[in-house]
């Protein structure tokens, strides 16, 4: 069945729009509630409070790059970047924690930025805006 023969494209514009759509919906609350407990944990860090709003651009600006697949490299470096921010400020006491399922207690977090590290390796593929086949 030719459906569901090796397509490594389709696979990379899968998880483009898995990591960069999911992301988003976390950036889109940002806009919605504000940031000020990230306010918070980055003075209690002793760093400008400035610095919250970068989650801006790893929730919002890196996951709309990663969707369209507009420098994709680049946007899933800043995207895992984002997501170190975030363990450390906000998950470093879970980084050697299970739940009580047996998960890994920030697993979601891991599934976002090894998925971003992902492309970060592979790029978009062909079917990204900034592929040199998205014409053929």
């Amino acid at each position: 069945m030719r459906l569901l023969e090796k397509n490594t494209d389709v696979a990379l514009l899968i998880v483009r729009l898995s990591v960069g759509l999911l992301m988003l919906l976390h950036g889109i609350a940002k806009i919605t509630h504000g940031i000020s407990f990230i306010e918070g944990m980055v003075t209690n860090a002793g760093l400008p409070a400035v610095f919250a709003y970068g989650v801006y651009i790893g929730e919002i600006v890196a996951p709309l790059f990663i969707i369209a697949g507009f420098r994709t490299r680049v946007a899933a470096l800043v995207f895992v970047g984002n997501c170190v921010v975030a363990i450390a400020l906000a998950h470093s006491g879970d980084i050697f924690s299970l739940t009580k399922h047996g998960g890994w207690a920030i697993e979601l977090l891991g599934l976002y930025m090894f998925g971003a590290l992902a492309l970060m390796f592979s790029g978009g593929g062909k079917y990204a805006v900034s592929s040199k086949h998205i014409l053929d």
